[in-house]
C-alpha cells in the first residue's frame, strides 16, 4: 500500500509541474502580446466574394458583376448609397436615374437607353441576375460622377461618390527599418488579429481616426487599423463634384424677385389689347394646358398673340399644366414611365412651339397614393426642361389633413426638384366651407409659409406667396334654426362695388390683418373679408420680410387696376 501512495504523490507532482509550465508558458505569451501586439492573423470575412464593393472603407454587403467598362452594380446599392430616387418599374423593367440636370432611362436586356431624350449606347446590359437588377457602372458614372477602383487580384470595388474626398498615405514604420513590416488590424488595438502585414511605401487611403490609430484601406480593398506613426500623409484623393450648370434662365431669376400673375383661360382666348397696365409683373403663367386622358394626352388652348405680348411687354410666359383636377386621369396618366414621358414630350414641344420660357404645374385633387407619382413626374421634368432652358414651378397648397388637396404633396421634394414652389396661400375659407371667414387671413397666411420653410426646409428664396385677388360675399340664412352659410366668389372691383352700394365702411380687423364689412340684403346677411390695398400690402411685406422668392398672384381678371402699383412694391 505504501508504494502505491508513492507512486500517486508522484504523478501528482508530474502533473502540477505540468501545469506550472503551461500557466507560466501562458504568461509570457500574454506579456509578449501586450508588449509587442497579438501576432495571429485572420482574413477578412468577405474573402471568398467575387467583387466586393466598398464605400469609405466599408463593405457595402453588395458585389458587384463583371469587370472594366462591362460591370456592373446592383441596384439596391445606387439606391441605398447613392441616389435613394432610383426608380425601377417592375411591370416594363424600366429603370430611371433623374437629377436636376440628367435623366436617364434604361430597359433589362437592352443595350440601348435614352439620356436627355437622346438614345444613350451602353457600355454594359442591365440584368436581372438571382432576382436582382444590376445596372451599369457606366450610366452611375454619367450621372452621378461617381469614381470607382477595383483590384484585378482580389477583385475589391472601392467606390467614390462625387464630392468626396479622402487623405492618402505611406507606410512607414517610425524605427527606419526598411524591410519591417506593419501590420494592419481588424480594430484599433494591439491585442486585434492581424488581417495583413504591409510592407514599407504601402500606398493606403486614410478614412478616419480613432485615438492614435487610422482606418486605412489599401488598393486591394484590405481595410484596418494602423498606428498612425506609421503613416506618412502624402496627398489627397478628390473625386470632382458633379457640376450645377445654370441655364441661361435660371441665371436670369437668380436674386430677382418673382411678380407672376396667373391667367385664368376659359373657353375664350384673353385679349390683352383690353386689360389694364401690370406695371412690377415680369410674368404670366396662363392656364392653357392639362392631362385629359389616361394615357396622358395633354390638350393646349395656347395663344401665340398672348405670348406675344407678354414678350413685348417685358414678360416671361410659364404655361400652366393641370391634371383636369381629375385623381383617376392622374392615376393611370403618371402610373407607368411611358406615360410621363409622354406627358414631358409633349409639353417640351408645346414650349418649343409657343416659344414658352417656363413651365408651371398645377395638380390638384390627387388621390394620396399617387403623391410619390407626381413628385416622380416632376423629377423627370425637370433636366429635360433645363435641356431647354425653360423654369420650371409647382403649385402647392399650405399644409393640411385635405387627402385629395395636401396630403400627396411632399413639398419637400419638389421644393428641391424645381426652380420654384409656388404656395397658393388662399382658400382657408373655401366656396363650400361650412363657416364663413376670410379667403386667406394673415396669420394663417404667415403661418403657413413658415410650416413649408421650417418643416419641408424648403430654401426661402425658391418660394413663392400665392396670393388671391378675389374674396368671396358669404350668404348666413336661418334655415330650422341653424344657420345655411353660402358663398359666391368676386373680384376686387366687384367688392368695391358692394361697398359704394350699401355704402359700407371697412373696418380693420387686427385678428385676420384685413378690411372686412357685413351687410343685409333681402333679409340675408352678408359678410365680406375684403382684399384691398391693405391686405395685399401685408402680403407683400411678409413676402419681404421671409426673404421668399417673390409673388404669384390669382388671377389677373380679379385684379382692380390699383392693385399693381401696390403689388409692384
Amino acid at each position: 500500500m505504501a508504494r502505491n501512495h508513492s507512486r500517486r504523490r508522484r504523478k501528482r507532482s508530474r502533473f502540477k509541474g505540468t501545469a506550472g509550465l503551461l500557466l507560466l508558458a501562458a504568461i509570457i505569451c500574454a506579456i509578449t502580446v501586450v508588449r509587442y501586439g497579438n501576432p495571429l492573423h485572420e482574413k477578412p470575412d468577405w474573402q471568398g466574394s467575387v467583387r466586393p464593393v466598398f464605400i469609405q472603407g466599408k463593405l457595402t454587403g453588395y458585389e458587384a458583376q463583371n469587370a472594366g467598362k462591362n460591370m456592373l452594380i446592383p441596384l439596391k446599392l445606387v439606391q441605398s448609397q447613392i441616389d435613394s430616387t432610383v426608380r425601377y418599374e417592375d411591370d416594363s423593367q424600366t429603370i430611371i436615374l433623374a437629377t436636376k440636370q440628367y435623366l436617364l432611362h434604361m430597359s433589362v436586356a437592352k443595350a440601348q437607353g435614352e439620356l436627355n431624350g437622346q438614345a444613350y449606347t451602353l457600355s454594359a446590359t442591365p440584368q436581372v441576375i438571382n432576382g436582382e437588377v444590376y445596372i451599369p457602372i457606366q450610366a452611375v458614372r454619367e450621372v452621378y460622377g461617381v469614381s470607382v477602383h477595383e483590384d484585378p487580384v482580389t477583385g475589391a470595388v472601392i467606390l467614390m461618390r462625387a464630392g468626396e474626398k479622402v487623405k492618402l498615405g505611406t507606410i512607414e514604420k517610425k524605427d527606419g527599418q526598411q524591410d519591417a513590416k506593419i501590420a494592419l488590424r481588424e480594430e484599433a488595438s494591439t491585442l486585434s488579429f492581424i488581417l495583413t502585414d504591409m510592407p514599407q511605401q504601402t500606398k493606403v487611403r486614410i478614412w478616419s481616426k480613432q485615438g492614435d490609430w487610422y482606418f486605412v484601406q489599401l488598393d486591394n480593398g484590405y481595410a484596418g487599423y494602423v498606428k498612425a506613426d506609421n503613416v506618412l500623409a502624402s496627398g489627397e484623393l478628390a473625386v470632382p463634384s458633379v457640376k450645377d450648370n445654370l441655364s441661361i434662365s435660371e441665371k436670369h431669376w437668380k436674386g430677382r424677385p418673382v411678380n407672376l400673375a396667373w391667367e385664368a383661360v376659359y373657353n375664350r382666348k384673353p385679349d390683352p389689347s383690353k386689360f389694364d397696365p401690370m406695371p412690377g409683373v415680369n410674368a404670366v403663367s396662363p392656364t392653357w394646358f392639362s392631362v385629359v386622358d389616361y394615357e396622358g394626352t395633354v390638350e393646349s388652348k395656347a395663344d401665340p398673340a398672348y405670348v406675344r405680348w407678354a414678350h413685348r411687354k417685358g414678360m416671361e410666359v410659364w404655361g400652366l399644366l393641370s391634371n383636369s383636377f381629375n385623381p383617376e386621369i392622374t392615376t393611370e396618366a403618371l402610373s407607368t414611365f411611358e406615360r410621363r414621358k409622354s406627358i414631358v414630350d409633349q409639353m417640351i414641344s408645346f414650349a418649343q412651339e409657343y416659344d414658352l420660357d417656363g413651365i408651371n404645374i398645377d395638380f390638384e385633387n390627387v388621390h394620396t397614393k399617387d403623391g410619390p407619382n407626381v413628385t416622380q413626374f416632376l423629377r423627370e421634368l425637370k433636366p429635360m426642361a433645363r435641356a431647354h432652358d425653360l423654369i420650371l414651378s409647382v403649385d402647392v397648397t399650405p399644409k393640411s389633413q385635405s387627402e385629395m388637396w395636401s396630403a400627396f404633396l411632399d413639398r419637400k421634394s419638389l421644393g428641391n426638384i424645381t426652380d420654384y414652389l409656388m404656395v397658393m396661400a388662399y382658400d382657408e375659407h373655401w366656396a363650400a366651407s361650412p363657416e364663413a371667414g376670410s379667403v386667406a387671413s394673415l396669420p394663417w397666411v404667415e403661418t403657413s409659409m413658415k410650416q413649408i420653410l421650417q418643416e419641408d426646409e424648403v430654401p426661402p428664396q425658391k418660394v413663392v406667396l400665392g396670393i388671391p385677388l378675389y374674396t368671396r360675399v358669404w350668404s348666413e340664412t336661418p334655415e330650422k334654426g341653424k344657420t345655411k352659410v353660402t358663398s359666391k366668389s368676386l373680384g376686387m372691383e366687384s367688392a368695391a362695388a358692394i361697398i359704394e352700394k350699401f355704402k359700407l365702411k371697412p373696418r380693420f380687423r387686427a385678428s385676420e390683418g384685413q378690411n372686412y364689412v357685413e351687410y343685409t340684403e333681402d333679409g340675408v346677411a352678408k359678410k365680406i373679408w375684403l382684399e384691398d390695398r391693405v391686405s395685399l400690402m401685408a402680403r407683400v411685406e411678409l413676402a419681404k420680410s421671409l426673404k421668399l422668392g417673390g409673388i404669384g398672384v390669382w388671377n389677373r381678371n380679379f385684379a382692380a387696376a390699383s392693385a399693381w402699383e401696390t403689388l409692384k412694391k
